[in-house]
């Protein structure tokens, strides 16, 4: 990719995003958001939130995406950025660091710095929802983001971790409808799974919800095993 075919390629996302940013196509979604903005957390009474859908972090040219689920109330809804904010997030930066794909193993605002090298963190529903589960419904509604911003990273990405199986039943439609051909029938997911599709490798991975983390079943080197295979994968390593 030449230089102004990146530039061109690199506006057509943070235009994307920008739609993102302005969505209100799910009434539930968006009057929920909205008022855990106004509400507010007794901890982050000090913050403006976001209240917003929250678009993708991470480079036009990534080789590896991330595929979560959805943003937490007070994470991503609260900063505006993907993981950011919650301890979900903190295990996922974490373990990027730890594997070389972050610039620092932290992520609390969109404004502190950080980097990813080659990664953009996604997901397949933007806004934050009522007990982290959106509708199916919502989901599909939401799916055609999560299919434009695949096409756009398409010349580039060689590899997809999806965290959870809420997140991989979303993810499969949106690379077939994206390009890619998924086999049928569609493969189940599972922690580990890795699923050649037209030159990308996607792999499933436990969700880093607290419920996983805090009983173990996803620890943290399990996570950076995961990573690090993708990584190599992607061209990363």
């Amino acid at each position: 990719m030449d230089d102004s075919s990146a530039l061109d390629h690199l506006d057509h996302l943070a235009r994307l995003d920008q739609r993102v940013a302005q969505c209100r196509a799910c009434p539930r979604l968006v009057e929920w958001r909205e008022e855990v903005a106004r509400t507010k957390r007794a901890a982050f009474a000090d913050w403006t939130y976001w209240g917003r859908p929250v678009p993708g972090f991470g480079p036009a040219d990534a080789r590896l995406a991330i595929i979560g689920l959805a943003p937490a109330a007070h994470g991503g809804n609260r900063t505006g950025r993907m993981f950011t904010g919650d301890r979900s997030g903190d295990v996922l930066y974490q373990a990027l660091y730890d594997v070389g794909l972050a610039s620092q193993p932290i992520s609390v605002s969109a404004d502190d710095g950080l980097e990813l090298y080659g990664v953009r963190v996604t997901a397949p529903v933007h806004c934050a929802p009522p007990a982290n589960k959106p509708t199916p419904a919502e989901r599909e509604t939401c799916r055609p983001w999560l299919v434009q911003e695949l096409r756009l990273l398409r010349p580039t990405l060689k590899a997809a971790v999806v965290l959870g199986a809420f997140g991989w039943q979303a993810a499969l439609p949106a690379f077939a409808e994206a390009g890619w051909t998924v086999p049928r029938p569609r493969p189940a997911f599972a922690h580990g799974a890795r699923v050649p599709l037209d030159g990308l490798d996607l792999f499933g991975c436990f969700h880093v919800s607290q419920r996983n983390t805090f009983t173990g079943r996803l620890t943290p080197q399990m996570l950076r095993e995961v990573l690090s295979t993708a990584a190599e994968a992607a061209g990363l390593r």
